[in-house]
């Protein structure tokens, strides 16, 4: 059975089991009623209801003389009144546009059956099994009206559709509701299982290029005579009204635009066929003129599909559609810019969807809808709009979190600075208006507390508010101090209370801070505020002293305004941490002198961190008074004042990066040295560095600071001894014997001497060369690492064994790579680092190293690079480098850099043929003419004349001539050099 005749069976089997109620006379004046109705001069369009009406007559199920419901007969009686109903659709010219707005799914089922029926197209026939072209007129018109139909169907089911006001019950309506409901589902579902032979349907009727013909009143009065009779003048192509080609494909073209734009939901491609059609429509009704068609179109939303095919496809032959509203906020969508304004009916348009597919039942879309709703709100607020009702239902249940996200937005759409009076105004009144709204108060505190709130509203339009909200509810008991917002709190501590510490929590203001906690002790006496944050930390040796105060709110304010600083220094932000520790400064200075020092300390420590992250950056030495207090702290003698060790630990740090090296070592005093490992190490530093620079280098101070470093690096043997006694374990660790671990040493170079403003660091360049020479006395070591100031630490250890040599490898490598972040261009740096990846068979890594090495300090080698530098054992490191990654030519070309060139290990460099380097290309940067002569002869020994006429080309050159000048003979050679070491450097950078 076919889809077509399956919808027939369908809508008559639901038809409701009544007898025919209309007599035949009543029948045939209706009949004669509508002929006279048609052939009036110029009749108005009949009213499309009589479709109803006479397929509802039509299609009536009978009752036999055993009151069995039996199917509607096929007498004539039916055939005359489904014959009139396709009058009516006739005398409409079968516009679709007109039908669908006026007759339901079924029946507008039910006649384009009978259209078919009546059009001779076979029963139980697929439309898609037929050839269009060979179909007489009428009948492929009657196929295509039945598929546009079936296509546009499915577009329209998948569109919203506005839930009608439902009015007073009744049992019979709800019935036939229901009914009709149910058909039409059933319907919609063999329309959907049937799209793609629609779509193919109407893709072939594209291809028809001939003009089709539909049915009117007068070829369905000669359908109503015998068909034998008329058959002929009925299919001939000038029977019906024609429709030429081009109006065809108009129809046709847009219907599939807009199935096709449907399914680019779920496949993104599809959207490119739409885009087509829609645009070949547009074209079609320009060329032809909508007048001409006798049919309609929306243009408006025709030209709303264009743009969005437009937007959702690419558009590089449109130019146009780029500059739309819509292409923009898509591109910016995918781009992730959202900082973009939408178009009110955009904005709506979203809402509206979000909204309905939340009332279907998607509870994950609430808090979405909220939010659009939100931005919605606070834009129409600013641009005068009346504010929405679904911004008020939404509102009707408000919550802390709803009006955090409202002040946000509000936040973030107006900048107070450029904003205009009248905007300020504008959102001034509506979040007054908000607060007049509400009635729980710690909501209302939100908002009046809100930053941007105080800022909007003057003192006396906050007083007005006050009133109101007092007249209004006179539970409400609010102060009236008139200065600041902080007295407009409503007093009530039940309410109030965890709002205050959730402000105490947020703020760094210390005024406001103080404000708060008064308000809170005035409401209760039982709390300790300062607990109420776990983020709030005081060091112990503070804690001790300002948990001591008596007074409760004293002892608050001072562990907060502290407790807030530090965490300010913390995250460097140091201009809230300098106000804060101020006011904790003041506030002491009146009842506490050890207090008082301890702000002292803190605002030292402070000083030096805002100087090391602003102007010491650019290498701006500090002012002398922060470095008399950094002296005096050092000196400082007051009894009992808690003190943290990391003050002493930044102040000598801060000594070293500014070589205040006299002072550390003369000056410091003696107790403070015994008792803070970090100034004795400050002190042995300062000795050392202060007699570096000198003609005559010290290796008394020198040996001090060896020895200090090795006991840390040292470790101790631990023998655990089993119950037959002997020794079955033996474990190695740090010892305690050194002023501080390892580790603690280490992070005490990386975090304190915080060298960017010092490119050659003379106290990292001394502690590295110490570590390099620590690595070198090892007995077992094959490559030594090169180093400044190498010369001053002494040569052996008493006890190697009692050397933790891995871990002075890797304090070497940690310590290099972190110097190499402060100044990546010091070459000796750079040869440290070369050399430890020779070291370990990092044979690539360690040239790389080697080149830049000496890149940097010739200016990428246009310039002679310095002979302590690329000294005879780095080059033959390079050499070794080249020969184990088998880049043989290499070899033979470093060995000439050396200072007495070694003739051995080039000639059997290049006695090798399997190298992985350019070979012959690499022999114009060959100047030694003993070298080029033995490649000649090797390769014609070889046989191998091409790169026998290169050397003999290279030994040629005139400038290589053994009767030069030695200048001329030196500039060659320099030449070739530069040549050389620059191409291997774009080999291996």
């Amino acid at each position: 059975m076919s889809a077509e005749a399956a919808d027939r069976e369908a809508a008559t089997s639901s038809r409701p089991c009544t007898p025919p109620q209309t007599s035949w006379f009543e029948f045939l004046l209706e009949e004669a009623l509508l002929e006279q109705h048609l052939k009036k001069p110029s009749p108005d369009p009949p009213p499309v209801q009589l479709i109803v009406q006479f397929l509802e007559q039509a299609s009536k199920p009978s009752v036999n003389e055993q009151n069995q419901v039996q199917p509607p007969p096929d007498n004539k009686r039916n055939r005359i009144l489904k014959l009139l109903a396709l009058k009516v659709a006739a005398h409409l010219k079968w516009d679709l546009d007109v039908l669908e707005k006026s007759l339901s799914v079924p029946v507008l089922n039910m006649l384009l059956n009978e259209l078919l029926c009546i059009s001779k197209v076979p029963p139980g026939t697929k439309h898609v099994d037929v050839d269009l072209s060979s179909l007489p007129p009428t009948t492929a018109m009657a196929i295509l009206l039945y598929n546009r139909w079936a296509i546009r169907t499915i577009v329209q089911s998948s569109f919203p559709v506005k839930q009608v006001k439902p009015g007073p019950p009744q049992l019979n309506v709800m019935n036939q509701m229901q009914q009709e409901k149910e058909l039409t589902e059933n319907i919609l579902k063999v329309l959907k299982e049937q799209a793609a032979d629609s779509i193919l349907v109407l893709e072939g009727a594209l291809k028809l290029n001939k003009d089709l013909y539909v049915h009117t009143i007068r070829t369905l009065d000669l359908l109503a005579v015998e068909p034998g009779m008329v058959n002929g003048e009925t299919e001939s192509s000038t029977a019906g009204l024609k429709i030429s080609a081009e109006e065809i494909q108009c129809q046709v073209c847009y219907d599939l635009g807009a199935i096709y734009f449907q399914q680019g939901s779920t496949n993104a491609a599809v959207h490119e066929n739409a885009k087509e059609k829609f645009f070949k429509t547009k074209e079609l009704i320009a060329k032809n003129g909508s007048s001409s068609l006798h049919f309609t179109i929306d243009e408006e939303r025709l030209a709303g599909y264009c743009q969005a095919c437009g937007v959702l496809t690419s558009s590089s032959d449109d130019a146009s559609q780029q500059t739309t509203p819509y292409s923009q906020i898509h591109s910016c969508m995918k781009s992730g810019n959202y900082q973009v304004g939408l178009p009110v009916q955009f904005r709506q348009s979203v809402l509206r969807e979000l909204f309905q597919k939340a009332q279907q039942g998607n509870d994950a879309l609430d808090e979405v809808c909220f939010k659009v709703c939100v931005c919605n709100t606070v834009c129409d607020v600013l641009q005068g709009r009346t504010i929405d009702i679904q911004f008020c239902q939404l509102f009707l249940k408000p919550s802390k979190e709803k009006i955090d996200f409202l002040l946000e937005v509000c936040s973030r759409s107006i900048n107070l600075e450029n904003a205009s009076e009248a905007l300020k105004r504008k959102m001034a009144a509506f979040l007054k208006n908000l607060c007049l709204g509400l009635e729980d108060l710690q909501l209302v505190f939100m908002i009046s507390s809100h930053e941007l709130f105080i800022k909007l509203l003057k003192d006396d339009e906050r007083k007005l508010l006050i009133d109101q909200m007092r007249k209004r509810s006179p539970r409400i008991n609010l102060c009236t101090k008139p200065v600041t917002s902080f007295y407009d709190i409503p007093a009530s501590a039940s309410v109030n209370i965890g709002q205050l510490e959730h402000q105490l929590i947020l703020s760094v203001d210390p005024w406001r801070i103080r404000q708060i906690l008064i308000e809170l002790h005035g409401m209760t006496s039982e709390r300790q505020f300062w607990t109420i944050s776990n983020k709030w930390e005081v060091p112990n040796v503070y804690g001790n002293v300002i948990l001591g105060i008596k007074d409760n709110l004293t002892r608050d304010l001072v562990y907060i305004l502290m407790a807030k600083g530090l965490h300010c220094c913390a995250i460097k932000d140091f201009v809230h941490a300098k106000q804060l520790f101020a006011a904790c400064l003041e506030l002491v200075t009146e009842f506490s002198p050890k207090l008082r020092q301890v702000m002292l300390n803190e605002m030292l420590l402070l000083d030096i961190y805002t100087h090391e992250a602003g102007a010491g950056v650019s290498g701006e030495r500090p002012p002398s008074d922060l470095i008399s207090r950094v002296r005096g702290y050092l000196e400082m003698r007051v009894p009992d004042i808690p003190l943290r060790q990391v003050i002493a630990e930044e102040c000598v740090a801060f000594l070293l990066n500014w070589r205040e090296n006299e002072y550390l070592t003369m000056q410091v005093p003696l107790p403070l040295v015994q008792t803070n490992p970090y100034v004795k190490l400050g002190q042995l530093l300062a000795a050392t560095c202060k007699e570096l620079p000198g003609p005559k280098e010290s290796r008394r101070t020198a040996k001090d600071l060896w020895e200090v470093v090795v006991q840390i690096c040292s470790v101790s043997s631990q023998h655990k001894r089993g119950n037959d006694g002997r020794v079955s374990l033996i474990k190695h660790r740090e010892s305690t014997l050194g002023i501080m671990y390892r580790c603690v040493f280490l992070n005490y170079f990386k975090d304190c001497l915080n060298c960017i403003f010092d490119p050659e660091p003379l106290v990292l360049t001394t502690i590295l060369s110490l570590f390099v020479k620590l690595h070198n006395v090892r007995e077992d070591i094959v490559n030594d690492i090169a180093a400044e100031h190498i010369s001053i630490w002494p040569s052996s250890i008493p006890n190697l064994q009692s050397v933790d040599f891995e871990a002075v490898a890797v304090t070497v490598k940690e310590l290099v790579s972190y110097a190499l972040t402060i100044n990546a261009n010091n070459h000796f740096w750079l040869i440290i680092q070369a050399d430890i990846y020779f070291a370990t068979n990092q044979y690539s890594a360690a040239l790389h190293y080697y080149l830049q090495a000496g890149a940097v300090c010739s200016d990428f080698f246009n310039k002679m690079v310095p002979p302590d530098v690329y000294t005879d054992q780095v080059i033959k490191r390079m050499i070794k480098c080249c020969s184990l990654l088998n880049c043989h030519t290499q070899v033979a070309i470093l060995c000439q850099f050396l200072r007495e060139v070694d003739y051995k290990t080039a000639f059997k460099a290049l006695q090798e043929q399997n190298s992985h380097d350019a070979m012959d290309s690499y022999y114009e940067y060959i100047w030694d003419v003993t070298i080029l002569e033995y490649l000649t002869y090797l390769h014609h020994k070889r046989g191998e004349t091409d790169k026998r006429q290169i050397a003999i080309k290279a030994i040629g050159q005139t400038e290589l001539n053994a009767s030069n000048p030695e200048e001329v003979l030196q500039l060659a050679a320099q030449r070739r050099k530069k040549k050389f070491l620059q191409a291997m450097a774009k080999l291996y950078f």
